[in-house]
């Protein structure tokens, strides 16, 4: 006798499980896109820096226009709400470093880091919040975040990083 793979009624739900191996696979797949340059060099430096490091000291993060992220090495990250497909990364004195542009908003999704100069630096697998990969052009893994942790291939925590909602 047959039975039908889904009745009414039935909700099937699936997800995606990536590990290192098919992280890579999946942002190797095709070329990294390009970033633009005009915009990239409205953003060289940030003309919000004092502010957004005021806002390091008071532990705010989710801003009305934009989000914020800050690194143990100092630096940190501003999405802008009107433009969320791109992410910079500034040194504290607010001195672009990299950019990051990403495939789309939902997770999974892909991003591809570049200097101010437009070099491609590393690319990630964003899995969710608290998880993604981060490779180097060559596909060699940089890490892989977990939380509040950045792990290398031999799980050593080598960066951490602190969400302040």
């Amino acid at each position: 006798m047959l039975l039908p793979a889904c009745s009414a009624g039935v909700t099937l739900e699936g997800g995606i499980t990536y590990d290192a191996d098919t992280a890579r696979r999946s942002l190797m797949e095709k070329p990294s896109p390009k970033i633009e340059r005009g915009l990239v060099r409205s953003h060289l430096t940030d003309a919000q820096n004092r502010e957004n490091l005021t806002y390091v000291y008071q532990g705010r993060a989710e801003l009305k226009d934009r989000v914020l992220a800050f690194f143990s090495d100092s630096t940190y990250a501003v999405m802008f709400n009107d433009n969320p497909l791109y992410v910079w990364y500034y040194s504290p004195d607010g001195t672009l470093l990299y950019v990051g542009k990403k495939d789309r908003t939902d997770y999974p999704y892909k991003t591809y880091k570049y200097t101010a100069a437009g070099r491609l630096v590393n690319m990630s697998l964003r899995v969710s919040k608290d998880e993604s990969f981060i490779y180097l052009p060559s596909g060699k893994l940089i890490a892989h975040w977990l939380g509040a942790n950045a792990y290398d291939e031999e799980g050593n925590v080598i960066m951490t990083r602190k969400y302040a909602e």
